[in-house]
């Protein structure tokens, strides 16, 4: 079992950042796939980004690409996104999650674990 615990969100202007930490316990998840969604209220969760495996490159929604980068520490087992240039339309909640799955691709219902997320909230 894999517990997931994000931190990081908060308030913030546009064109501001954030970095958001997700720290995993119970499962080093140095080479699972691990990715962000996010989530407005009555609204699906939204695919942001993810890695998959030990070596793999990110990938990105085409809505955050060139503005969010994502990284992992296995030493800390912590998955990191860090936000630049952030949008009104950028306020969702967070949620970090875990694949057992090699390649997931981008739908929530191919990740298995979830943290309880953390609110980002970008004022204009």
């Amino acid at each position: 079992q894999v517990q997931l615990a994000e931190s990081g969100g908060g308030l913030v202007q546009a064109g501001g950042s954030l970095r958001l930490a997700c720290v995993a316990s119970g499962r080093t998840f140095g080479t699972d796939a691990v990715g962000w969604f996010r989530q407005t209220p009555g609204k699906g969760r939204n695919f942001v980004a993810s890695i998959h495996g030990q070596n793999s490159s990110p990938f990105y929604a085409d809505s955050v690409k060139g503005r969010f980068t994502l990284s992992r520490d296995n030493a800390k087992n912590t998955l990191y996104l860090q936000m630049n240039s952030l949008k009104p339309e950028d306020t969702a909640m967070y949620y970090c999650a875990s694949s057992r799955r090699t390649y997931p691709g981008t739908f929530s219902s191919n990740f298995d674990y979830w943290g309880q997320g953390t609110q980002v909230t970008v004022s204009a």
